[in-house]
Formats: structure tokens, sequence, C-alpha cells
């Protein structure tokens, strides 16, 4: 069985219909404005108007408060919630509850040290996503960096995950038969530039993903 595959960081409508056609797991909105692709809350309606039913939307949030929660949800309608900041287990549980809609947590990771952090969140998140862990000056995600794979052997959580952190054509196929990781996330890897995504480099992912599945 072929790994799930999420692409996030979409920002026009052309790269939402080629999703469509990949027939990708899910597709990702940016509510963060410091990213390159965040969007407006009409920018992320519009673009989510576009998804084919069978597309799970995610919109990625750091650290939103209530009000952005709220605003997130109604202009995506997501079936799940992408949390890339500091939340506690205390406020992911809050989020979870406010928005009823399961939690895809996102954690830095560097080295086995760094998994023990998921371990608070068990039973809280729905699924981890684990990415490079960004430098202190960097954005908390898309920054298109990858990290040891390796170091996933030390997690035996019963948590569901996501792999993601410098996600590429070329390395996408050796990172799911390394890791049997079941879902990958992709942004940057896939992109001409922050924002936009590239066609033939969507195609190129989803196509390694599959045959990196079956090796």
């Amino acid at each position: 069985m072929s790994a799930r595959v999420k692409i996030c960081g979409l920002t026009r409508a052309d790269d939402i219909r080629l999703a469509n056609d990949l027939r990708v797991d899910m597709c990702g909105f940016v509510f963060f404005k410091a990213s390159p692709r965040h969007l407006s809350d009409e920018q992320a309606a519009g673009l989510a108007g576009l998804s084919a039913p069978f597309v799970e939307r995610v919109v990625l949030l750091v650290d939103p408060d209530d009000e952005m929660l709220d605003r997130a949800v109604g202009a995506v309608s997501p079936h799940r919630i992408q949390l890339h900041g500091a939340e506690t287990p205390a406020r992911v549980a809050e989020i979870k509850r406010r928005t009823q809609r399961p939690i895809i947590k996102a954690l830095g990771v560097a080295t086995a040290q760094d998994l023990k952090t998921a371990e608070a969140y068990q039973g809280v998140a729905d699924w981890f996503l684990f990415d490079a862990k960004p430098p202190d000056d960097a954005l908390p995600g898309g920054n298109g960096e990858a990290f040891d794979w390796q170091v996933l052997d030390a997690y035996s959580g019963a948590t569901p995950w996501l792999l993601a952190g410098g996600l590429t054509p070329d390395n996408v196929g050796e990172a799911v038969s390394r890791t049997r990781a079941p879902m990958v996330d992709v942004s940057s890897g896939v992109e001409a530039a922050p924002g936009e995504k590239d066609a033939d480099l969507m195609r190129a992912f989803v196509d390694a993903v599959k045959q990196g599945r079956q090796a």
C-alpha cells in the first residue's frame, strides 16, 4: 500500500486542481502571517472550495488564539487542524474540543531525545508530524531541511505520524522505504518559488512516493 501524500502551503487555483488530478490525500492551507504561503480568509475559502471531495483539507496554524481558530475553520471547513507552534498538550486538547476536528501536532526532530516530546501528546493529538527541528531564527515549518530519518526508529508510540522536512521527488522514495512512514508531507520540495508549486515536481513527488512504498 502506498504512503499517503499531503501537499502543504497551496496558494494557487491551478495547484489545487493538479493536486485533485494527482489524487493526493490532503491539502494544507497556511494561516501564519510570517509565512510566504500565508492566505487571507478569502483566499483560503476560494482555494478550499476547489478541493475535490476525496481530498482532506488541513489548516496549518501556529499558536492560534480562539479568534484565529474560528476564522480558519470558518474559511476552510477543514477536516483536520495542524498545529506548528509551542501548543501545550492542554491547549491542543482545548483546540480539539473547540473545533471538533482531529489534530495533527507538528514536532521538531533532530535526535531521538526529541521524540520524547511526543509522549506528552499521546492520546491528545490524533497524528504527529515529525519535521526537521528548525533553527532558532527560522519559521516553524517549510524550511526545506531534512533530518536523520534513522532517529524515527526510536519512536514506538501508538499515534500515527507524517514525515516532513526537506522531502523532494529525489529523496522521498528512499524516505518512505527507510521509515515506512504512513504519510509524507511536502511544501517547499515541490515549489518553483515560495508558495508557487511546480507541476512537474508535484507529479514526480507523487510518483516517487508510490514507487518507494512498493520497493
